[in-house]
């Protein structure tokens, strides 16, 4: 077969599901196709789009009605994402693009969501839009892309692991059962445990009366771990507020804190540290642009899962920045904190910035700052005497611009997480 008659061929294949699709929409009558221009907008629809799109999609349905209204919202602001998000099934109402044999099983015991989204065409879209999904912790169970002939991209993805609902995470303490004990504070113990049959680590409360400090920080830990979803952030599983059950559960993270694994493993190399940098990075990015603000980050504050993912942790302090944007409570870990928390002036998000930046010379040395000193000492010398850790002399010029930078004095120089991730990238 020649070239042209493949052509010819193809053509023929998606003309002939253009106008079955027709067919199916005067049946249901539900469209007014003598309105001028919508036929021939349809046609074109499919004609932009490869012979796979006509193959692929489901006609019994309005989705390619859906997909045209997206990619001519792209086109009509090419700086804009138009998307579309509906829950989906294996039956009604099926996925644009069907549905396997794998996710039908799976939809046994599991809400799945096409998330549909129409763009213009750039490279390594599909590889940066499957990144961002899996930022929100959703799991991709199918991917769709086309491109269309006049450079837009519309991708179709179906996932699950969406969040539940408000009340979820209230759990049953009667599920919860404690193993081993992991560590031990002034107010509460952490456990290692299972929850419905999950491994997971229980962070439970002792003496705590209702109207003391450690409670309201409790409670202000379970408000702010119910926001956030993110990969690079521990997974809250639940909690129980009531007394005298007073517990928080998360994943459990195998690997352990990264400062015990660097007393265990030793100095840690650049491209390790340059990854736990990174995703640090992101988890951070993703919890100020909530407007979180974590204030204790440092080393025993990141834990690695299974596959050596590192997660942020510990929110026992951690705050949302109110209307006014400012804090002034000092809180936090001396050794790693900034300047403006230490002198109980306002400050917001930027402070963990220079943290951010302690805690990677911590990575990349293996030992605690400023460790000759009490941290009464530290604190003193950061604010008066601008105090920063010697950077070693084989540390990568970028490495030590980018912890430069991160702990200058005037915390509007520092730069944000977003920006941060595209250095280290």
């Amino acid at each position: 077969m020649t070239d042209a008659s493949s052509e010819q061929l193809r053509r023929k294949t998606k003309q002939q599901v253009c106008e079955a699709f027709l067919q199916k929409l005067r049946e249901k009558k539900s469209i007014d196709l003598d309105a001028p221009g919508v036929v021939e907008g349809i046609r074109q629809h499919f004609q932009t789009l490869p012979t796979r799109y006509a193959l692929d999609v489901n006609i019994n349905s309005y989705d390619i009605i859906n997909h045209q209204r997206l990619l001519n919202s792209a086109r009509a602001d090419p700086s804009a994402v138009s998307f579309q998000v509906r829950t989906v099934d294996v039956s009604l109402p099926r996925p644009a693009f069907g549905s396997s044999p794998n996710l039908q099983v799976r939809a046994l015991d599991a809400t799945f969501y096409e998330i549909t989204i129409a763009s213009v065409d750039q490279p390594r879209l599909l590889c940066r839009l499957s990144e961002s999904l899996g930022d929100l912790n959703l799991n991709i169970c199918e991917a769709h892309a086309f491109n269309t002939t006049d450079r837009f991209s519309l991708d179709v993805f179906v996932v699950n692991g969406w969040s539940g609902e408000p009340d979820d995470w209230e759990l049953d303490p009667t599920d919860i059962v404690f193993e081993e004990k992991i560590a031990s504070g002034a107010f509460g113990d952490l456990y290692k445990g299972t929850y419905c049959g999950q491994e997971v680590a229980i962070k439970i409360l002792r003496n705590v009366h209702t109207d003391s400090q450690q409670y309201q920080e409790f409670l202000q830990e379970v408000a702010i771990m119910r926001k956030v979803r993110h990969k690079n952030v521990v997974q809250f599983i639940g909690a129980c507020t009531r007394k005298p059950n007073l517990c928080i559960v998360f994943e459990f993270m195998s690997g352990g804190s990264i400062y015990d694994y660097m007393r265990k493993a030793g100095q840690l190399k650049l491209s390790l540290v340059l990854k736990i940098g990174t995703e640090v990075c992101r988890g951070m990015d993703y919890l100020h642009k909530r407007k979180i603000v974590h204030r204790d980050l440092k080393a025993a504050n990141l834990l690695m899962d299974e596959t050596g993912t590192v997660k942020i942790a510990d929110f026992g302090v951690a705050r949302v920045i109110n209307t006014t944007g400012v804090m002034t409570a000092e809180t936090g870990t001396y050794r790693w904190m900034a300047p403006e928390v230490i002198e109980h002036n306002p400050y917001r998000e930027k402070a963990d910035v220079f943290s951010y930046a302690i805690t990677m010379w911590e990575l990349l040395t293996g030992r605690v700052p400023y460790e000759e000193m009490t941290p009464l000492q530290a604190a003193v010398g950061v604010v008066q005497k601008g105090l920063r850790p010697v950077i070693p002399p084989n540390c990568p010029e970028g490495l030590a611009s980018v912890m430069r930078d991160c702990w200058q004095r005037d915390s509007k120089q520092r730069p944000s997480f977003e920006l941060l991730k595209v250095r280290l990238s």
